[in-house]
């Protein structure tokens, strides 16, 4: 093998070895950096972010890929402020909705907390601030028809996202995590 050939097969086992390995810290980079916002700005999200943020829900796993989910975006800042007073004007919410099912080995509640999750980690990658909430859900329940939830669906969260100010540290000042040793058993 002469030296031009060596250079560029060692150069592509650098670039796949370096890579992999930033894919595979990237993940959990963000899962152990991330925490719920609550100070947004008003810089409005934009249509591309929600998108993005969309096809991360869908990708979510569900129990025999049924994906028995609805997503809800509302942007209009008339319905924001009557379903969450004192929104930052510029955020949104996705309301995630799952069908009223009650199938053996199913458990729509948990699929539709997976999408969530998704959604909210593809926020926090984006640079925004994202925050789940569960107790507007009865609220938002009752105005089901109001929002174009379907028939036979019910609101399970609310992922509220918005741009934050990158200068805050909010990561060190959330509020702490139980260590491993409270929450594991191994057996």
């Amino acid at each position: 093998m002469n030296k031009t050939s060596l250079l560029i097969v060692a150069s592509v086992l650098f670039f796949c070895t370096t890579t992999m390995k930033s894919q595979t810290s990237c993940v959990t980079d963000a899962i152990l950096s991330t925490y719920s916002a609550r100070n947004f700005t008003t810089k409005p999200v934009t249509d591309s972010q929600i998108e993005t943020i969309l096809k991360c829900g869908i990708k979510a796993p569900s129990a025999r890929n049924s994906q028995m989910w609805k997503f809800t975006v509302v942007k209009s800042s008339t319905l924001l402020s009557e379903l969450m007073p004192n929104i930052t004007t510029g955020n949104i919410l996705i309301i995630v909705s799952g069908q009223d099912a009650n199938q053996p080995g199913m458990n729509v509640a948990f699929d539709c907390a997976l999408a969530t999750e998704n959604m909210y980690l593809a926020a926090q990658n984006l640079g925004l601030g994202a925050h789940i909430y569960m107790a507007p859900v009865s609220g938002i329940n009752s105005r089901k028809q109001d929002l174009g939830i379907p028939d036979g669906y019910s609101v399970i969260t609310v992922l509220r996202i918005g741009n934050v100010d990158q200068g805050v540290d909010a990561v060190s000042s959330a509020s702490p995590r139980n260590s491993l040793e409270e929450v594991v058993n191994y057996r």
